[in-house]
């Protein structure tokens, strides 16, 4: 049978392919913008029909009818990140979360520690040859296709076919859905004055010839904006977005001193704007990998002189970060931060960053704090963090000391609480 007939034999309208789902399922889709709207909707509206169904992603950009406390019983989402819409339900206990770096995923959905009967997944229009594109996000979905049972794509025009290892054969699907709709755009965050700052003193340590890794958030655009002036960056990233698409336009980014995969850019998802997903259409300099490729510390850390830069919520005097929860509460996940401070680690001539500003709600609360509060999930060990950067300075880490550690960390915070956090430091025999 040719490809052509298989599609068309393939092709349901989405609520026909929702019933493929059995109780007891875990539907496994895509981060971000690879989620697909048409099958969820049709999902959320035939929820109260299952029983014990999950559905597992990073970062939804939806609220979706599941993401109801009333009908968790039938349909309910498992966070392997939180994003916006999902982060109330995980606040309210309904909504659970999966401990994972970002780059184990797939061995975990392979071994079938972490169930994938599902997959649920937007995707480029078939190629001549019978394949479609991930392009939005690799991730750990090309592993959950491996392990699943059923596979529905669903077709939008609008999804470019990205190069790399993103790509699904049409014998590997077992419905399709065909949908046009305008892709989500994400569009750059807000950079203040501290975010300024903050990237100002980043940039001023990245070397030309360094290859790239810049999480999402305005102290990473902000580091961004202040690179145009470098020459032959590179990009080996979790995520693609708009700011790092400005370095490759202006010629910033070239790629060609990256020492591993030289000439290509490389991401596992993308979350930006239409123009960046144009970019990425058929595009040899560019490549989609799932995140077992991207982030895996050791084959990131092959790139000299790589580049990492991540956020974090807290950091204690010791140098543990709180990246993914505000006490007890959960606000995010662990994603790939401590994945890529290893890599940075790693490198030959490489470096870590972690970043954030001295202060949270309006300079009330100083987030270098003395130890952590109880219940925080520490993202990333003490061992680990290389880097630290606020507003007023960079704390390097690496190879301190606990009571060195403690003074440099203190150097860094607000003036406003230096003198609490010396006291507390003394009390931790710190000091």
């Amino acid at each position: 049978m040719s490809v052509q007939d298989q599609y068309r034999q393939k092709r349901r309208s989405p609520h026909d392919a929702v019933g493929e789902v059995r109780d007891g399922d875990v539907i496994v889709v895509p981060t971000g913008v690879g989620e697909p709207p048409a099958l969820l909707r049709a999902l959320s509206e035939r929820r109260r029909e299952f029983r014990g169904v999950q559905v597992a992603q990073i970062l939804p950009l939806a609220s979706h009818g599941y993401f109801d406390p009333e009908t968790a019983g039938h349909v309910r989402h498992l966070a392997y990140f939180l994003g916006g819409p999902s982060r109330p339900g995980a606040r309210e206990g309904w909504i659970d979360t999966l401990a994972s770096n970002f780059s184990e995923l797939p061995q975990l959905i392979r071994r079938g520690l972490t169930p994938a009967d599902v997959v649920f997944s937007v995707a480029s229009p078939m190629d001549a040859h019978g394949y479609f594109a991930l392009s939005l996000a690799a991730d750990y979905t090309m592993a959950a296709i491996e392990r699943a049972k059923v596979v529905v794509l669903e077709v939008n025009p609008n999804v470019p076919f990205a190069c790399g290892n993103c790509h699904v054969h049409i014998s590997q699907v077992t419905a399709l859905v065909e949908h046009e709709a305008p892709l989500r755009e994400v569009g750059l965050p807000t950079i203040g004055p501290v975010q300024e700052a903050i990237g100002r003193q980043v940039a001023e340590m990245i070397e030309d010839g360094s290859t790239l890794q810049i999480g999402y958030g305005a102290i990473p655009d902000a580091v961004v904006m202040q690179l145009r002036h470098k020459r032959d960056l590179g990009v080996h990233t979790e995520m693609i977005g708009d700011g790092l698409l400005s370095l490759i336009e202006c010629g910033a980014v070239t790629n060609r001193r990256k020492s591993w995969l030289p000439g290509k850019s490389t991401a596992t998802f993308a979350l930006g704007s239409r123009k960046l997903y144009r970019y990425m259409d058929r595009n040899p300099a560019f490549e989609m990998h799932p995140v077992d490729f991207t982030n895996d510390p050791w084959l990131a850390g092959r790139n000299d002189k790589l580049v990492t830069i991540n956020a974090t919520l807290q950091i204690d005097l010791f140098g543990q970060c709180g990246s993914e929860s505000l006490g007890p509460t959960p606000y995010s996940g662990t994603g790939g931060q401590s994945d890529f401070v290893r890599a940075g680690n790693r490198s030959e001539g490489g470096k870590s960053f972690i970043v954030l500003p001295s202060t949270a709600k309006d300079g009330a609360i100083s987030r270098i704090v003395p130890t952590l509060q109880p219940g925080t999930l520490v993202s990333t060990s003490k061992n680990d963090v290389s880097y630290v950067v606020t507003e007023y300075g960079v704390a390097q880490l690496r190879g301190k000391s606990m009571r060195e550690r403690a003074r440099a960390l203190i150097a860094i915070a607000h003036p406003d609480f230096r003198p609490w956090l010396q006291e507390e430091a003394a009390r931790l025999r710190l000091a």
